[in-house]
């Protein structure tokens, strides 16, 4: 089993889009409500395109996750901020099939090299759903340590939800 992280392209459009709609269900939890347009292949071709606008700007760094060369997830490096903060916010997350096989914990090994070896970055931050203990898990597993809780921090299936907040410093990296 091989996993590798790389840039989102607009080829990618299709396999990214089949990908969410296999994984609708598996991902309702833990998703934003959206309308299902986002989905298909044009929502797609739209939100991978901003993304890549926004990387050429140097805003994030959009990832999918590549198992054995097939995509089964996405990975991001959000909201980057230059200046004295160098910081970003991390996001991700893997088709059911292969959830719970190392595939995220993987591709946060490579994402972690990119922020703080290929972008400079001082600080990679996390959010989880009280309830994810698969992802909590990961981020512990990679040196993310709690420092907060924001409460109704992000609108997840509808709800306003509490979020654990997880840092990682660049000099704290395992």
């Amino acid at each position: 089993m091989t996993v590798s992280t790389r840039l989102v392209t607009l080829d990618d459009v299709p396999a990214v889009s089949a990908l969410y709609l296999a994984n609708l269900e598996f991902l309702r939890p833990f998703e934003p409500v959206r309308a299902q347009g986002y989905f298909e292949p044009s929502g797609q071709r739209e939100v991978i395109g901003t993304a890549l606008e926004r990387h050429a700007r140097g805003e994030c760094v959009p990832h999918v996750i590549l198992l054995d060369d097939r995509i089964v997830g996405r990975i991001n490096l959000n909201d980057i901020v230059r200046g004295p903060f160098l910081n970003s916010h991390l996001g991700y997350w893997v088709s059911q099939d292969v959830n719970g096989r190392g595939v995220a914990s993987a591709a946060v090994t490579r994402m972690i090299q990119v922020a703080f070896e290929e972008q400079g970055l001082h600080r990679i931050q996390a959010g989880t759903l009280r309830h994810n203990f698969a992802s909590q898990k990961v981020l512990a597993r990679h040196g993310f340590v709690q420092f907060g809780l924001a409460e109704k921090y992000l609108q997840i299936a509808g709800v306003w939800q509490d979020h654990i907040l997880f840092q990682l410093l660049a000099h704290d990296r395992p």
